[in-house]
Parts: structure tokens; sequence; C-alpha cells
């Protein structure tokens, strides 16, 4: 399969191609090899991927704080808001009791 490169005849490299706002969302080397990227609605880099298949997802809170890390390696950093666990109750011979974590 060609690069995109390879399908237009580019011969200057890198090859980039930028979306409307100016940012890099593609890059091609001479030899074949790429790189593309994603971006969030506010410029943050969210998709990473290679052409040799490594990949990275990130994840922003609305503070543009990075919370979710992860690599196709299986590096995983996870800061996302857990949900706050429902007490549980249980019952012993008809009388409730709730659970606590000490």
């Amino acid at each position: 399969m060609k690069t995109i490169a390879q399908q237009l005849g580019v011969t200057d490299f890198p090859f980039d191609i930028r979306d409307g706002r100016g940012r890099l969302i593609y890059r091609e080397f001479k030899r074949g090899s790429w790189a593309k990227y994603k971006f969030d609605s506010e410029g943050r880099e969210v998709y990473y991927q290679s052409s040799s298949s490594f990949w990275v997802k990130r994840e922003y809170d609305d503070n543009g704080s990075e919370i979710y890390f992860e690599t196709s390696n299986g590096l995983i950093k996870d800061n996302r808001p857990k949900p706050k666990a429902e007490p549980m109750t249980i019952e012993i011979d008809g009388k409730k009791y709730k659970l606590t974590q000490i």
C-alpha cells in the first residue's frame, strides 16, 4: 500500500499535512514512515499513531490537565475521577447493616 506522499509523488520531506487550525495531523518521512495526530476541540493531542504500529491515547479534564494516558505497549496512567461507590447494606437475621470501608 502506498503512503500519501507516494500517491502524490512528493519528493520534499518531511511531508506534513495540517488541519484548518494549523495543527500537524500527518507527517511522512523520506523512507515512508509516518505519524498521525488527532486533537480535541481545545487543541490538545488525544491520539498519536506511527507507521510502526505504536500509538498513544490521552484524555484531559476541564482544566486541561492530562487525566488518562495509554500506549500500545501497555503503559497506562489513569487519574480519571472514579465514581463514588454506593454504601453496601447486608441483612443478617432480619437486621440491616451498612458496610463501611476502614
